[in-house]
């Protein structure tokens, strides 16, 4: 079970410490996009995302890793001008095993930051990179997101039970 326990749990992107994830050797921020960064409607980037990701990019090389489709991803891709991929299949680790090919990054560097626990946080165990969960950022989900939720709350609350992860208690 300690597959779905994220290493990171912060309410949101903005709550991150990156200045702590830099000074433990994290170079690579590879973000899920729906949920995440944007709801599912927005067609754009928000401007307080795009202000983060650019202010980010400083530091981190930013990647984004989606599910979905690459027309989805797509206009997020060429706005904040950072590299993408698409039909990632998470929580299969062929787009993380992609983006190691890519930047010929060691996984010590890498951390992934989504809003799912079955799909962000395993992928990136069973990848072996850090994870960092976060809040959704709504309610409404696409129908597959609707049964990964069901499954994730089984095993948050298993993982209540055994205090090992308690919802809205954020840590680093």
């Amino acid at each position: 079970m300690a597959y779905f326990k994220p290493d990171v749990y912060q309410k949101s992107i903005f709550d991150i410490d990156y200045d702590k994830l830099y000074n433990r050797g994290i170079h690579y921020l590879i973000f899920d996009l729906d949920n995440t960064l944007a709801l599912l409607e927005e067609k754009e980037c928000p401007p307080r995302v795009k202000e983060l990701i650019v202010k980010l990019k400083d530091k981190f090389t930013i990647i984004m890793i989606s599910n979905n489709i690459s027309s989805r991803i797509k206009p997020y891709k060429e706005e904040l001008k950072i590299d993408t991929v698409s039909l990632a299949m998470k929580p299969l680790t062929k787009g993380l095993r992609k983006i190691t090919k890519l930047y010929k990054c060691d996984k010590k560097e890498m951390i992934m930051i989504g809003d799912q626990v079955v799909t962000d946080i395993l992928s990136g165990k069973l990848f072996g990179i850090a994870t960092c969960l976060v809040e959704p950022l709504s309610d409404k989900d696409l129908k597959i997101t609707g049964f990964n939720r069901k499954v994730e709350e089984i095993i948050l609350n298993n993982y209540q039970k055994k205090k090992i992860f308690e919802r809205g208690k954020y840590y680093e």
